[in-house]
């Protein structure tokens, strides 16, 4: 079995075997063939990796100490050594212990879930912010495995090489140069986000309201943002192709101008303290004026992968007055039937839609829908300015609510239509 393609570039790509341990008395077991699905997804959305196998291991309990029975380790070595295998993906939590003596048994490198998951942030973010996030977490999960490969944290800071007095122990010096690098990333990502804030303000007086787009990962996210905006933001059949939120500036058919944001993918299973890395980068969706949660309709787990995306949102923060359209998307995988079934569904439901984002369908319903949940309900009234209030009579004028304007002698009587959404933020002008 070979999911992967060897990497170019002349570089020898490194041969991964994913194992999903299913079991029994794990009470957040998940379906074992669609989460190894998922979890050879993971695998090849990290570059240089060629996944050579995959399976589903049965176990009864994990085995302290080596997670695997004897049994299934040797069975397991065996296999791993006659496919020349370099790295084993285990598709769940490992503990440190584990981890080393599976890797001494087996002769591979061994990676858990939450640390394929690490590797392929640190592979996908771009902003500054985002850099860090990876890098703190990563540090704070590598802490916890109190390994022996971190003095070079030292070099990388230009200090001598060396982190502690005589006598200290190896891994002593270790977790003090993870705690010293965490520390000096928190200071930095400080910094960082006072910036943020002082962004997020500005955009708060942009006269558009936010539209966040979420969901799973991989539910075509991306290719919407792309067909509404025209962006050349990455668009990839692969998970976590986004990390980084996307925020463009857009005017919709219907004549509404909004901020659109692209935000990362939610996955099951994704480490608490990943969540809170990445809360951040996620920030754009608490100030949402419009949540549309995409969902991959065509997806056998469709349903579990929505329930884990309002399960985050709801651990962010997120208001739940806030609207939100539930978009069910890739409606072009579906045969007729199936897709007619979905599409009567949805009309019974408020704020559900099918579309398919690849090929547009449903692009102009879902846009009304937009244009109608944001385009609140108007108010008239006559509006006094003297001369002196030219920015906030320009304001009134972009925005598209002026329907008439008098001249008087001490400056302007002004007929208005708009929302409450636009009274407020005219206050602000």
């Amino acid at each position: 079995m070979s999911t992967g393609a060897p990497q170019d570039h002349g570089t020898q790509a490194t041969r991964a075997w994913v194992l999903h341990p299913d079991i029994a008395t794990d009470r957040t077991r998940r379906e074992p063939a669609p989460a190894l699905d998922e979890a050879v997804a993971l695998a090849a959305a990290l570059p240089g990796l060629e996944v050579v196998g995959a399976q589903v291991v049965g176990l009864p309990k994990a085995r302290a100490g080596w997670l695997f029975g004897s049994g299934k380790i040797e069975e397991l070595g065996k296999r791993l050594k006659e496919a020349e295998v370099d790295l084993v993906l285990i598709d769940g939590p490992v503990t440190p212990v584990q981890q080393r003596n599976l890797e001494r048994e087996w002769d591979v490198k061994i990676l858990d879930r939450t640390g394929l998951i690490l590797e392929i942030f640190a592979d996908r973010a771009r902003t500054r912010e985002g850099v860090l996030q990876v890098d703190l977490a990563a540090l704070s999960y590598q802490r916890t495995r109190l390994v022996r490969a971190w003095t070079h944290l030292e070099r990388q800071r230009g200090g001598l090489g060396f982190v502690g007095g005589p006598g200290e122990t190896q891994i002593e010096a270790d977790r003090r140069a993870i705690d010293e690098a965490i520390t000096r990333l928190r200071r930095q990502l400080s910094k960082v986000a006072k910036t943020r804030d002082l962004h997020r303000a500005a955009r708060r007086k942009v006269p558009f309201p936010v539209v966040a787009l979420v969901g799973y990962t991989n539910a075509g996210k991306s290719t919407l943002f792309n067909r509404l905006t025209g962006a050349e933001v990455l668009a990839k059949d692969m998970l976590f192709a986004t990390l980084d939120p996307t925020m463009r500036a857009v005017s919709l058919p219907t004549g509404l101008k909004v901020i659109l944001s692209d935000t990362v993918g939610f996955i099951s299973d994704l480490p608490t303290q990943l969540v809170a890395a990445f809360r951040a980068t996620l920030e754009e969706v608490l100030e949402a004026d419009l949540i549309v949660h995409v969902r991959d309709i065509a997806h056998p787990q469709t349903e579990d992968q929505a329930a884990d995306v309002r399960a985050i949102l709801a651990d962010l923060g997120v208001d739940a007055a806030t609207p939100t359209i539930e978009l069910w998307n890739k409606i072009d995988l579906l045969v007729a039937d199936r897709r007619a079934a979905l599409a009567a569904v949805a009309a019974r439901h408020d704020g559900v839609l099918t579309l398919s984002a690849w090929t547009g369908e449903g692009m102009e319903p879902f846009l009304q829908a937009v244009t109608d949940t944001l385009d609140a309900k108007r108010t008239r009234r006559a509006l006094e300015l003297g001369f002196d209030a030219g920015r906030k009579r320009a304001w009134l004028y972009a925005q598209g609510v002026v329907e008439g304007e008098e001249q008087t002698e001490d400056g302007y009587v002004l007929q208005i239509n708009w929302t409450a959404r636009q009274e407020q933020q005219f206050r602000g002008v």
